[in-house]
């Protein structure tokens, strides 16, 4: 087995954990706020495709709706599958974001922590639109 490195992102939003679960966990929602994920979401049987920053085709599976806080997405591209842990959970009134980065072995340093910044920026993101 083959550990890699991670890194754990995370924002604090304030407002209820259940409300910010019942936004995010909508696939429609996604393109308002993770511009690093794609945009023109479309439904697709069990899937969802839509066009990477890049411009080119990603099949995204979201985790069905769930009582846990759960919001995994596997995306799907060049025949090559990313599995994507993220929570959503109590803290305090508020809740918590959290998103696990996994690092490719092909990724050099510089387009790990672009990943980062770009998750980082995404979480940011939700977490403007959803204090408005």
């Amino acid at each position: 087995m083959t550990i890699h490195q991670s890194r754990i992102i995370t924002v604090s939003i304030d407002r209820d954990w259940r409300e910010v679960y019942d936004f995010a966990s909508i696939p429609e929602n996604f393109q308002r706020w993770a511009a690093g994920l794609g945009r023109r979401f479309e439904k697709s049987g069990e899937d969802w495709i839509a066009e990477d920053p890049d411009g080119k085709p990603i099949r995204i599976r979201f985790s069905k709706p769930n009582e846990f806080g759960v919001l995994d997405h596997t995306v799907s591209a060049g025949g090559r599958e990313t599995r994507n842990a993220m929570r959503v959970v109590p803290n305090g009134s508020g809740a918590e974001v959290m998103f696990t980065l996994l690092r490719a072995p092909e990724m050099t340093d510089e387009i790990f922590a672009a990943d980062g910044a770009a998750v980082q920026r995404d979480l940011h993101a939700l977490k403007a639109l959803l204090e408005r």
